[in-house]
């Protein structure tokens, strides 16, 4: 029997084998690090799908998360597209955040005293 064995009899008494990468990848898993300390500042993905998402991403953003965005979906909908670009853009202005498009299916939405260079230096 090894430690491992030992350490779960002791624990819960249960010698059913575990499958860790099915344990790992589970949803209480989420957001433990268990390789790193906690950090003061994630990047999270995020893909929105419709207009409830922009009430998610601000509020990682107000946790002083960056959120790089998926906008596929919703290139389908401009509409709501729009609106949910309008919307994290008030708040991003209000927060003293920024956000910024990538390409045609991401934008980067950054907290507060982040800011996004928008502009390519010149390789001169």
């Amino acid at each position: 029997m090894g430690m491992f064995d030992k350490l779960g009899h002791a624990i819960g008494g249960q010698s059913k084998d575990i499958n860790i990468e099915d344990y790992m990848n589970s949803a209480e898993m989420e957001d433990v690090d268990v390789l790193h300390e906690p950090a003061d500042m994630y990047i999270k993905p995020v893909t929105a799908s419709s207009e409830n998402d922009a009430e998610l991403i601000q509020e990682e953003i107000s946790k002083g998360n960056i959120i790089l965005l998926d906008i596929s979906e919703l290139n389908k909908r401009p509409t709501t597209r729009n609106n949910i670009v309008a919307k994290l853009k008030t708040y991003t202005d209000k927060i003293n955040g920024d956000i910024g498009q990538i390409d045609e299916n991401r934008v980067l939405i950054t907290p507060a005293k982040v800011k996004i260079v928008k502009r390519k230096k010149s390789s001169r």
